[in-house]
C-alpha cells in the first residue's frame, strides 16, 4: 500500500533555481604541476585555506579544485543569508581562516533548500576535535564513541562541529551483501575526507554540504535532484543501509511526515522488508526517535506510516494490534488518529512540541484504557501493560511513572473530580491529555479550559509606567 495523498495540504513551496557548475580543468603552472595541487588534489585540509590567506584569488582557485575526481557536483545555490545562523557562519569562517575545510551540513542545508527554517545548524570540518577546541574558548568536547565539538553561544545555543568521517565497511561501495551478513554498524569512529563523510550518511537529502564563501551546494550523492523532486532516497542500496542501521527506517518516516516528502518506491519496499531489523537497534535510540516522530506537528502521518509498513508491530505490538482490530475496539483507530491530528494542531498553535510525558501518554492512552477496562486494580493493569513496553523501547522510568499517574488522574478529571490532583506537578499535563481525549470523542473541552484557568497563577495587575525611568518598577516575567 502506498502513501495516500492529503488533498488538504497547501501546495509545496517554490524552490530556488539551481545550476550545476561545469567541471573545471586544473590550470597547470610553468613547472607542469596542477595549480593549487598542494591545496586541493589530495584534500589536504590545512593546505586548502592557507594558500588563500596570502592570496585571495589563489585561495578561491584552490577551493574550486577541492575534491577533484571524487564525483562532486557543485550547485550554485545562493541561500537566504537571513536564514543562516550568524554564529554557525562565524564557526565555519574561523575554521576556514585557520586552514581547515568547513561547511554547513545535513539538516540545516536540506531545510534551507526546502524553504524551511532549520532548528539548528551543524558544521562538518577536516579539523579534529582538539583543533576545534584550540580555536574556540567557548568549546567543549563530548562523546565517547565518537568525539564531537560543541561550540557554545548565548541563550543556550550550540553549534555542533564534527570531523569528517568515513564508513568503516566496504559494503556500501560494493553494493552487495549476503542476506545472512550482519551489517549492523556498531562503530563508525573513523576519520575521513569530505566526500567519504557525505557517502556514509543515510539519505541523499541529508548529505549536502554548503560552501558559505562560494555560495554553492556540494553534492556527491545526487541529493539536489531529490530535493527538487521532494523525494527520500537512500545513499546506496536501501536494504543494505537499513540493515546497517535500522533506526534509519524511523528517520525516513520522520522526514516524510514532517517535511511532506515522498518516499522512493525502492526505499519504501526496503523499509517494509527490513522492519524486523528494528528489534536489533539500540533501544534508547528507538525511544528518542519515537518521540521525534511525535514532535513538531508530524505525529499523525508518522504513526500512520509506522503502522502501514509494519514497524509499529515490531516496536509497539500492543498499539498495532489495537489499530488493526477496528471492529472490536469500536472505531479505536479513528479515535487514535483523530487524537494524533489534534496533537499536531495544538503543537502548531503553541509554536513548539508538547511535554514528552503528554506525547507518550497520548500515544498509549487508548490501548491503556482498553487494558484497564473493567479492572478493579487500574494501577496494576497499567503496570502490567507498561512493563514490556519499557523493556522493548527503553522508556525512561520517570516517563513511565508519570504515565501511570496521569492514567489514574484523567478519568477523575473527566468526571470533574480533581481533588488533591490539582496541587500536583502532573495536573497540567493530565489536563492536556484529558483535553485531547475529549476532543477526539467530539465532546466539549470547556470544562478542561476552566480547570486550566484555575490551576494557572493569575496575571499580575498592569501598572501605568512612571515618568521617571530610574524609579519605575521592573517588569516581572510571567511563568506560563
Amino acid at each position: 500500500m502506498r502513501r495516500r495523498t492529503n488533498t488538504d495540504l497547501p501546495p509545496p513551496p517554490e524552490l530556488p533555481s539551481f545550476t550545476v557548475e561545469a567541471e573545471r580543468e586544473p590550470r597547470v603552472d610553468t613547472a607542469g604541476s596542477p595549480e593549487g595541487s598542494h591545496a586541493g588534489s589530495s584534500d589536504d585540509s590545512r593546505g586548502d585555506s592557507r594558500g588563500g590567506r596570502g592570496d585571495r584569488r589563489g585561495g578561491n582557485e584552490a577551493a574550486a579544485l577541492r575534491h577533484e575526481s571524487t564525483g562532486l557536483q557543485r550547485h550554485d545555490a545562493p541561500l537566504d543569508e537571513d536564514g543562516i545562523d550568524p554564529d554557525a557562519a562565524k564557526v565555519v569562517r574561523r575554521l576556514e581562516r585557520a586552514g581547515f575545510q568547513a561547511y554547513l551540513v545535513g539538516g540545516c542545508v536540506r531545510d534551507l533548500l526546502l524553504s524551511g527554517r532549520p532548528k539548528d545548524f551543524d558544521v562538518a570540518t577536516s579539523a579534529r576535535p582538539d583543533d576545534v577546541r584550540s580555536l574556540f574558548r567557548n568549546c567543549r568536547i563530548i562523546g565517547r564513541r565518537f568525539r564531537l565539538a560543541h561550540v557554545l553561544f548565548g541563550g543556550g545555543k550550540v553549534v555542533e562541529v564534527a570531523t569528517f568521517r568515513r564508513n568503516p565497511t566496504n559494503l556500501l561501495a560494493d553494493g552487495e551483501s549476503d542476506e545472512d551478513d550482519d551489517l549492523l554498524i556498531r562503530s563508525d569512529n573513523v576519520f575521513g575526507e569530505a566526500h567519504e563523510d557525505a557517502l556514509r550518511r543515510d539519505f541523499t537529502i541529508n548529505a549536502l554540504f554548503y560552501d558559505l564563501d562560494r555560495r554553492q551546494v556540494l553534492d556527491w550523492c545526487g541529493g539536489m535532484p531529490d530535493i527538487q523532486r521532494r523525494t527520500i532516497r537512500t545513499i546506496g542500496e536501501p536494504a543494505v543501509r537499513f540493515r546497517e542501521d535500522p533506526v534509519r527506517i524511523l528517520r525516513a518516516i520522520k522526514f516524510a511526515a514532517r517535511l511532506d516528502l515522498a518516499i522512493d518506491p525502492h526505499v519504501y519496499d526496503a523499509m517494509v522488508g527490513s522492519r524486523a531489523e528494528l528489534a536489533r537497534a539500540a533501544r534508547p535510540r528507538i525511544f528518542e526517535e519515537i518521540l521525534r516522530l511525535m514532535r513538531m506537528g508530524g505525529s499523525h502521518r508518522s504513526m500512520w506510516l509506522m503502522w502501514e509498513i509494519g514497524a509499529m508491530a515490531i516496536l509497539m505490538p500492543e498499539l498495532s494490534a489495537f489499530l488493526d482490530d477496528d471492529e472490536a475496539t469500536d472505531g479505536g483507530s479513528i479515535r487514535f488518529f483523530k487524537k494524533m491530528g489534534l496533537l499536531d494542531k495544538k503543537t502548531r498553535e503553541d509554536g513548539g512540541a508538547m511535554d514528552d510525558v503528554v506525547l507518550m501518554t497520548t500515544l498509549f492512552y487508548d490501548v491503556l484504557e482498553e487494558a484497564a477496562s473493567g479492572m478493579r486494580d487500574l494501577m496494576g493493569a497499567v503496570n502490567d501493560f507498561l512493563d514490556p513496553v519499557i523493556d522493548r523501547i527503553a522508556m525512561p522510568r520517570r516517563i513511565a511513572d508519570a504515565i501511570r499517574r496521569i492514567m489514574f488522574m484523567v478519568p477523575r478529571i473527566l468526571a470533574g473530580k480533581t481533588g488533591r490532583f490539582a496541587r500536583t506537578e502532573l495536573f497540567l499535563p493530565a489536563l492536556d491529555v484529558a483535553e485531547l481525549v475529549l476532543a477526539s470523542r467530539g465532546q466539549s473541552t470547556s470544562p478542561i479550559e476552566a480547570m486550566r484557568r484555575e490551576a494557572l497563577p493569575p496575571l499580575p495587575p498592569t501598572r501605568e509606567p512612571r515618568r521617571s525611568s530610574s524609579s519605575a518598577p521592573r517588569q516581572r516575567g510571567v511563568r506560563r
